[in-house]
């Protein structure tokens, strides 16, 4: 499901309680654990979190850098970690540290899909959104 809303309060606004309350907390848990220099927008009709074009212009597509997002899609939500994508060594760890921690995997290339949030493991999730500064990321990306 793509959004239309101009804001990150305006997406979760539009959410139902259950799905609202898991990604608050899925946001809380990115937001804590966010390096300095990333920014929260909306953009591809999700909540993002990138580089800002003023950090990191020369894109190949003119857009900024999408290191994580979250979304709410038709029958789960997903949060997505391009570090993970973009790196099979980094892939390969937090696959087995999420089996580790008896939590079910669904995962897709760039996303983790959930029904809710006790699906995820959450430290994980944290300890993976802290792992790449800004500018790791933008060296991965110019790869």
């Amino acid at each position: 499901m793509h959004s239309t809303a101009n804001s990150v309060e305006q997406y979760l606004g539009e959410l139902p309680d259950d799905r609202k309350e898991s990604l608050l907390i899925v946001r809380q848990t990115i937001i804590n654990n966010l390096p300095s220099g990333y920014e929260e927008v909306m953009n591809w009709g999700m909540i993002t979190y990138e580089v800002p074009l003023k950090i990191y212009p020369d894109t190949y597509n003119g857009k900024p850098l999408m290191y994580a997002a979250l979304a709410s899609q038709k029958k789960y939500m997903s949060v997505y970690l391009m570090g993970c994508y973009m790196v099979p060594k980094i892939r390969n760890k937090f696959e087995k540290a999420y089996i580790k921690s008896g939590k079910k995997l669904n995962a897709g290339k760039s996303c983790i899909r959930f029904k809710k949030v006790d699906d995820l493991p959450l430290k994980l999730i944290g300890e993976t959104i802290a792992s790449m500064s800004v500018e790791e990321f933008i060296e991965l990306a110019k790869k």
